[in-house]
């Protein structure tokens, strides 16, 4: 059985409100789960305490047994110091779109004729 620590989503249409829980990856999002885990508020504020609730000792035994946090969660967690940071490589997040890049090179080219132009 794959096990995920992961989000599952409560509270009304924009106000989201999760609950941190053990669950089967098979399982749906809000759908069954194995045990709660904690909660997290993104509504409070960054530095309140209140935001991200876990029980850790919970959260370390479900790791020892083989279940995979998702990426929100290992970033609770490395916040919490629970796990060591990963290093992240998303090399294409600042280049530009495909548009913005055809834009740039019309850009390029008319300036390359006008220069020609003027000599």
């Amino acid at each position: 059985m794959a096990m995920k620590i992961r989000l599952a989503r409560g509270g009304s249409k924009k106000r989201p409100f999760y609950r941190i829980v053990a669950a089967d990856s098979r399982m749906p999002r809000d759908g069954r789960f194995i045990e709660k885990l904690g909660t997290y508020n993104p509504l409070l504020a960054k530095d309140s305490e209140e935001r991200v609730k876990m029980d850790i000792e919970r959260v370390q035994y479900w790791l020892s047994q083989g279940a995979q946090p998702t990426d929100r969660i290992a970033r609770m967690l490395e916040a919490a110091g629970v796990r060591e940071k990963t290093e992240r490589s998303n090399p294409k997040k600042g280049t530009p779109g495909k548009k913005a890049q055809e834009r740039a090179e019309e850009k390029a080219a008319k300036a390359a004729d006008a220069s020609a132009d003027a000599e």
